[in-house]
């Protein structure tokens, strides 16, 4: 799984795949998918392997059956001799899918290594967009404060956390077909909506705006750059729109779910919503939230703009409750990672 997170924001809509061979307990061959159109894991892996017959290949995603940019993994394994493969994850892909059985039928032992769910989260865009076809893979990442506030009573939010978590939310943007926000929070902090880090993606990621039905700011920072596709999406009954720029896509929409369908549809599978407090409770109160990347600064406001606004209210007796993929330090900041795990649901 480390090997396939090499491939971050180079291989999608396509999975991350690491492979590893192993001559007994000796590993002989590594590797990954490094870019859309580029070989397999697998058969990486096993280029670098002088005599791969009678080792065994490990896998985080099962083995693909089918012939597209590349031929089939589950041929390449066959030919190379591989005795046993062991996977991970089971791949739903309608074309894609069934290696693990052809494999089998050629006299390969294959193991299903169960994970606990690691290695579906892993690709937990790519599973959601098999088995949720009508739907895009949401993700919300917001910085607060430790006591949950995005922004101050002035609504200023520069800059809560600090520049390790600005550098890993750059990476993190790369592996999104879009980043999007919120109308407040594209006026208030006049955001780029753009990859800056180390790592440049394989296609840029679309921006998006949500609004309502009033007027968006002139002179913002998104619609200097029309190279890249910018949404304007507003949602609510009767919204409409007078044309803005042939560089920019509007969408109207009753509902969250319905604009997210029309985005989906536009080809927007993964969006990453990075505010603000209005859009981010909108989506979470809605059920249109897979994942949630919350950074947290060791600072408090006492008062300000909160992280998830407008919601109704839980009891402590039946909360909401979420699934923790990660907890780690990101310089003084604090990142937890958290699952409603409908990603995974079949």
């Amino acid at each position: 799984m480390e090997l396939a997170l090499k491939g971050w924001g180079q291989v999608h809509p396509n999975p991350l795949v690491g492979a590893v061979i192993l001559r007994g307990e000796k590993v002989v061959g590594t590797g990954y998918h490094r870019a859309f159109g580029q070989p397999h894991a697998e058969v990486e892996a096993l280029s670098l392997v002088d005599d791969p017959a009678g080792c065994t290949c490990v896998v985080n995603l099962e083995p693909c059956n089918h012939e597209g940019k590349t031929p089939p993994c589950t041929s390449a394994l066959i030919e190379a001799g591989i005795k046993r493969v062991v996977y991970g994850c089971s791949d739903p892909h309608t074309v894609a899918c069934g290696g693990a059985e052809r494999l089998k039928l050629e006299g390969v032992d294959v193991v299903y290594l169960d994970t606990n769910s690691m290695a579906e989260r892993l690709n937990a865009p790519f599973l959601h967009n098999q088995r949720n076809p009508a739907l895009p893979y949401v993700a919300v990442k917001l910085a607060s404060s430790i006591d949950g506030f995005i922004a101050d009573e002035k609504g200023k939010s520069r800059w809560v956390s600090g520049p390790v978590a600005g550098e890993y939310v750059h990476w993190l943007r790369a592996g999104f077909d879009a980043i999007a926000v919120g109308r407040r929070t594209l006026e208030k902090d006049n955001p780029h909506l753009t990859v800056r880090g180390d790592l440049t993606p394989r296609v840029p990621p679309s921006r998006i705006v949500f609004t309502g039905k009033g007027p968006i700011g002139d002179g913002l920072r998104v619609f200097e750059d029309e190279e890249t596709r910018l949404y304007v999406v507003g949602v609510g009954p009767d919204v409409r729109f007078e044309t803005i720029s042939e560089s920019i896509t509007t969408i109207a929409a009753e509902t969250l779910e319905k604009a997210l369908k029309a985005l989906k549809a536009a080809g927007c599978n993964a969006i990453l919503v990075e505010g603000g407090g209005v859009l981010a409770g909108s989506l979470v109160d809605a059920g249109l939230v897979n994942r949630l990347y919350w950074i947290q600064a060791p600072i408090m406001l006492r008062a300000g703009i909160p992280a998830f606004a407008n919601g109704p209210g839980k009891s402590i007796d039946s909360p909401d409750r979420w699934d923790v993929v990660e907890r780690r330090t990101l310089g003084d900041d604090t990142l937890l990672v958290l699952e409603r795990d409908i990603c995974l649901r079949a």
